[in-house]
């Protein structure tokens, strides 16, 4: 079992969520051992995805260093997460990442185009050994859970009559992310989208690229994808969050009513005794090597 990056590079262009101007992103493979790293090219600035450069949640999950940010990052670390790819240069020259249409299945299908290369490094993976949970007091709860399969459980419960209670439970595998949480579209209500563009976010946001909701309506001409597709991509951000680990997760994700910033501390509070973790070597791990195998079997594009 060896560590992961991209066969080689690719670029795209798309537009940013928050301010609405293009943005040009350059993924790059890298050596072993480099983790996954993004790279402001206007700013001449290298920022490592680790728990510590995370400086907001509030709308997505931010990094930044010296007062330059990257934001938006959960989809595409949705996508690279889920294909099990350990090393990984993300070029911008904006602060933000592209938001395609709103899910990561662009992300993908540009994994995809471009095939996965193994390196010679043997992977390592973080394991749950105790349950750790961050709860709030209005019954909001995210945890992990000690487990030898990957799973993600979520629950939300909206009043809004289109979305209400919805609940998910994902097996992981590569297969079923990509066709059954990948696709799944962010999501937002008509006037949280009017009070924010009030206050200059969401200038990119569009029904090209994010479910709208009207009181008991979808705006949307399409409609869902899935019925419950809001739960979905509720586990889809969830995926991209646990990235911030820094190493592919072996547990249980269960949250309730979660979101970015409950995600952000869970992370951190994983790390807050060693007694929670341990990071394995799969070319040690047998069992934790077969779960691994089983999950994200791919086939190389090239």
């Amino acid at each position: 079992m060896k560590q992961r990056t991209i066969a080689k590079a690719v670029e795209i262009v798309g537009i940013g969520l928050h301010k609405g101007v293009p943005v040009k992103m350059r993924l790059e493979p890298l050596e072993a051992n480099q983790g996954i790293i993004f790279y402001r090219s206007d700013e001449a600035l290298t920022i490592p995805l680790k728990i510590e450069n995370v400086v907001d949640t509030k709308m997505a999950t931010v990094i930044g260093k010296d007062g330059v940010v990257i934001s938006t990052i959960e989809h595409l670390l949705s996508a690279v997460y889920a294909y099990g790819i350990d090393n990984l240069r993300v070029v911008l020259d904006n602060d933000e990442v592209p938001v395609l249409d709103g899910s990561s299945s662009g992300y993908c299908m540009l994994i995809d185009e471009v095939g996965i290369k193994e390196l010679s490094e043997s992977k390592k993976v973080i394991k749950i050994k105790k349950e750790v949970e961050v709860r709030t007091e209005d019954g909001k709860r995210v945890s992990l859970k000690p487990s030898n399969h990957i799973v993600y459980d979520f629950s939300i419960d909206f009043e809004n009559p289109v979305i209400g209670q919805q609940n998910y439970h994902f097996d992981y595998s590569i297969d079923e992310y990509k066709e059954n949480i990948s696709k799944a579209r962010t999501f937002g209500f008509l006037h949280e989208v009017q009070y924010l563009r009030s206050i200059g976010l969401a200038q990119g946001g569009s029904m090209e690229n994010a479910i709208v909701v009207d009181n008991d309506k979808i705006l949307n001409p399409e409609g869902l994808r899935y019925e419950n597709e809001f739960v979905r991509h509720k586990i889809l951000d969830a995926i991209g969050d646990m990235s911030l680990l820094g190493y592919t997760l072996i547990g249980e994700y269960d949250a309730h009513a979660g979101s970015h910033h409950l995600n952000h501390l869970l992370t951190k509070k994983v790390y807050e005794s060693e007694e929670n973790y341990e990071i394995l070597d799969l070319e040690e791990a047998q069992k934790e090597s077969y779960v691994f195998q089983k999950a994200y079997a791919l086939v190389d594009a090239n």
